[in-house]
């Protein structure tokens, strides 16, 4: 049996089985099994070759706008940005990913229309995989449906979840240190739902054998599955209805935006939504011997010393010594730190390099 047959067999066996205590176990060895089939057939897909959609990461952040064809995310990312997507009144007008910029509040955030993906992208219908694939790069998801296709929101969250990408999540709260001997140890700091066998079962799926596991969240088995992979992607989304001026009536979903692409209406609150959900924080250089410069580098939350080094030069890691900052991520004004000092918003920040 080739992989595929045996990941459809895997697929109807999971559908058919109730889940209850007496059969977790089973449906986690087979959910298990499942992932890493699907994930072998994928590394055998990359090796076939093809034509692969690539995003070239610009700005300051990457936001790519998600949707069924023709639901209007060319004429979104030529509104918010002034790009010149081509725009049609017919399916799969956009064929590869087209970027446009959008400055905001002091950020450039790069927005990228990309081909619209359909039911079974993440089988590969209309180049989904690829697209996906493509898509896995972001800092932020905007899943866009219109007034006629929101159902369509559903259909896009499963697709993309079946291509490796958790929306709005963060990664499982799971250490796996493997060890050469001395079989399975699982440990927790809350209380599981999932039995510790059932975890151990997961686990040999995957080939390991020897190891201590430290988990610190009440984890799923698709969860654990993802901790054992490691390879998801973790991105924040916003989700748009377009074309409300075509049905003003339409029940928009809650936390949804409703927008009018052509005509305008509400692209600054997506403007602003997109600026919050990326987290940005402000930083203010200092060079040595100078004042604060007026204009901050907006860089993502969490962001150390070395990001400010890379945006400056490339060089400047490589040649850096220590900094000093005056801000809220110091415990005194001027405190000496190093390259992996995590900054918060409003630091200024002075570089000291060979």
């Amino acid at each position: 049996m080739d992989i595929q047959a045996e990941i459809r067999r895997l697929e109807e066996e999971i559908r058919k089985t109730p889940y209850n205590k007496a059969t977790e176990h089973h449906i986690g060895r087979l959910k298990a099994k499942l992932a890493r089939l699907k994930e072998e057939a994928e590394r055998q897909r990359k090796k076939s070759g093809g034509e692969q959609f690539a995003i070239r990461k610009e700005g300051d952040a990457t936001a790519v706008l998600v949707g069924y064809p023709s639901v209007g995310k060319s004429t979104i990312l030529n509104a918010l940005t002034g790009a010149k997507s081509q725009i049609g009144e017919y399916d799969f007008t956009t064929l590869r990913p087209v970027p446009g910029m959008l400055e905001y509040n002091g950020a450039k955030i790069q927005i990228v229309d990309v081909p619209g993906i359909i039911e079974g992208a993440s089988k590969g219908r209309g180049r989904g995989r690829e697209i996906l694939a493509a898509v896995r790069n972001a800092d932020l998801i905007i899943l866009v449906v219109d007034v006629f296709t929101l159902d369509n929101t559903e259909v896009l969250k499963r697709e993309l979840h079946e291509g490796g990408i958790r929306l709005d999540q963060k990664p499982p709260d799971v250490i796996i240190r493997k060890r050469a001997t001395g079989g399975i140890t699982v440990k927790s700091t809350v209380k599981l739902s999932i039995d510790e066998n059932t975890v151990k079962e997961i686990l040999r799926e995957y080939r390991i054998h020897n190891g201590e596991v430290l988990i610190r969240e009440d984890i799923t088995i698709d969860r654990l599955i993802d901790a054992i992979q490691g390879n998801r992607a973790y991105i924040p989304s916003i989700t748009v209805v377009n074309k409300i001026d075509l049905y003003p009536d339409a029940e928009i979903p809650k936390g949804a935006i409703p927008l009018s692409a052509e005509k305008g209406t509400n692209l600054n609150r997506l403007a602003e939504e997109i600026y919050r959900k990326l987290e940005f924080i402000r930083v203010f250089l200092k060079p040595p011997g100078n004042r604060v410069e007026k204009e901050p580098m907006v860089l993502r939350k969490g962001s150390t010393v070395e990001d400010v080094c890379r945006k400056i030069h490339r060089d400047m890691a490589e040649n850096f010594r220590y900094a000093r900052v005056w801000g809220k991520s110091v415990r005194f004004d001027g405190q000496r730190v190093g390259i992996d000092h995590r900054l918060e918003d409003g630091d200024v920040v002075t570089i000291y390099a060979k």
